[in-house]
């Protein structure tokens, strides 16, 4: 976390969070979710009109990245100062990028060491890494089969439903946030 955002934490301790305005797709991008966006429908399987704008300005992205962390309730979240940003999902916390030699990147620069591969009904390939757990970016799919086809990756079955409650992360934290608020 950078130094900034900690002094901010201290200086600004009761900030309310902010659920639905930021968004990170399936293959690694930040989307600013304004409340037109929002209305549109949910980040995941909600239309390409409720993603919202896809963020391209570099410094912004690096700084959302450096403070990317997640809550005890698997809540995904960008520390923006004093305030946790959650984020929504469309489908894993991180985002993996192989490289030729099988090594990972994740969306956020951060490198990792694959622990566990599963394959889903759809054909997506994810990796559980010492980082945490991913979906593989779909550019990358090449350099994941050959990991497969020579062993070094030996794929689990799994459901897509199930993964956010087998490795413990929300992929809406707003609506999580409703349903509590609703109880």
């Amino acid at each position: 976390m950078d130094e900034i955002v900690k002094q901010a934490l201290a200086k600004w301790p009761n900030v309310p969070d902010c659920y639905g305005w930021l968004g990170l797709d399936a293959r690694g991008n930040w989307y600013l979710r304004d409340d037109q966006a929002q209305a549109q429908g949910p980040f995941a399987g909600g239309t390409p009109d409720s993603r919202g704008s896809m963020l391209r300005h570099e410094k912004l992205i690096d700084f959302i990245q450096r403070n990317y962390a997640d809550d005890a309730q698997g809540q995904w979240f960008f520390q923006n100062g004093p305030q946790r940003v959650y984020v929504e999902l469309q489908a894993t916390p991180w985002i993996w990028r192989v490289a030729a030699d099988y090594s990972l990147t994740a969306h956020t620069g951060a490198t990792a060491r694959a622990q566990r591969c599963f394959l889903d009904e759809r054909g997506w390939v994810y990796l559980e890494t010492d980082l945490g757990f991913g979906l593989v970016h779909t550019q990358d799919m090449g350099s994941a089969s050959d990991a497969i086809e020579t062993g070094l990756w030996v794929p689990l079955p799994c459901n897509a439903k199930d993964l956010p409650g087998r490795f413990a992360y929300a992929v809406s934290p707003q609506a999580r946030m409703r349903a509590l608020a609703e109880a």
